[in-house]
């Protein structure tokens, strides 16, 4: 599991002025020419004050959202998967649906398709700190682009970041929220069109050979098995504070009680804006079916594990010690 490059949190970063001292000089890309006119690239002359106008991380964007364990999973684990949103205002006229995707063609922030209906894509790099406004942003801007366009990276739309409404208050945080993971990318090609462009039926392709065969298992909560060429694994997003969670995983695995059967082991675990994500080696003829049971059991030896308050002990100390060394952080 490689680990990533830390995000930042954009708190209030401040208009940059022109060389005229009247109008914000609008965000470009780095290698761009800065709109100010200096005849220098943007990332060394009014994007240096950008950059350092983003100090902070939100270390829980989805914090707050039904299903936050499933959203991060779809942001950091999950090839291919969508869902429906419901917005808190309702669907504005001409927007018969608005649907989160893991991943769309090209690597685009949002896709409008002809008929009105929005493709919110989660994957995308971000330019703030704030992964939940930053997606706001991008929903909002897709609500209102022409029908049959894609929404451009928020630096090329000249958008600044840090201001305006999160997920948190443009979606329906009554509404369910149920992924659905695909076996590859089909769902970016409406069914009702034969053909798609050249670029995306190439964008669809390579998608479709790079992506690792996940499953979300129905037992539990936001667990994903997943398939690769040496072992299968089991991903699992917890919701549990993070000290409490290691210690009782300490315990479980002190007391042989933390596999999910033979030869499947708890190999650590990876932490994902702001959770903690434990890590299953499964043998590769364990499929997710196999997986369902083992893992309700589980669960119920972990709520065990996280009712107790009693000090580790010396074994239960050294466990926690091999789990948390063992830990890296994606967010």
């Amino acid at each position: 599991m490689a680990k990533k490059r830390p995000q930042t949190k954009a708190s209030k970063p401040q208009p940059h002025q022109g060389r005229g001292g009247n109008e914000p000089v609008p965000v470009v890309g780095a290698r761009e020419p800065c709109p100010c006119g200096s005849g220098r690239r943007y990332k060394a002359c009014h994007g240096r004050a950008a950059a350092h106008a983003v100090t902070e991380l939100v270390q829980r964007p989805f914090e707050g959202l039904p299903g936050e364990c499933d959203w991060v999973a779809l942001r950091e684990l999950v090839p291919a998967a969508t869902v429906r949103l419901t917005l808190k205002d309702g669907l504005p006229d001409g927007v018969p649906s608005v649907t989160l995707a893991t991943v769309l063609p090209m690597a685009w922030p949002a896709l409008r398709r002809d008929d009105g209906s929005v493709l919110l894509g989660l994957q995308n790099d971000t330019a703030s700190g704030d992964l939940s406004r930053d997606l706001a942003d991008t929903l909002t801007r897709a609500l209102t682009v022409e029908p049959g366009n894609p929404v451009p990276p928020a630096s090329r739309a000249g958008v600044l970041q840090g201001e305006g409404p999160r997920l948190q208050d443009l979606l329906d945080l009554n509404a369910p929220f149920e992924p659905r993971v695909h076996s590859g990318f089909e769902f970016w090609v409406p069914e009702s069109t034969e053909e798609s462009a050249p670029e995306v039926a190439a964008s669809l392709e390579r998608a479709n050979a790079a992506a690792i065969p996940t499953v979300k298992l129905s037992s539990v909560d936001a667990a994903y098995w997943c398939e690769t060429p040496e072992k299968n694994h089991l991903r699992w997003v917890m919701s549990h504070p993070e000290e409490k969670l290691l210690d009782s995983l300490a315990r479980l695995y002190a007391a042989g009680q933390a596999s999910l059967g033979e030869n499947t082991r708890l190999v650590g675990s990876f932490r994902a804006h702001g959770l903690v994500v434990p890590v299953w080696d499964l043998p590769t003829t364990m499929g997710a079916e196999e997986c369902e049971k083992p893992a309700a059991e589980f669960i119920e030896r972990l709520a065990e594990a996280l009712a107790q308050d009693a000090p580790l002990s010396a074994a239960e100390r050294r466990a926690r010690s091999g789990l948390t060394n063992r830990q890296v952080t994606l967010s």
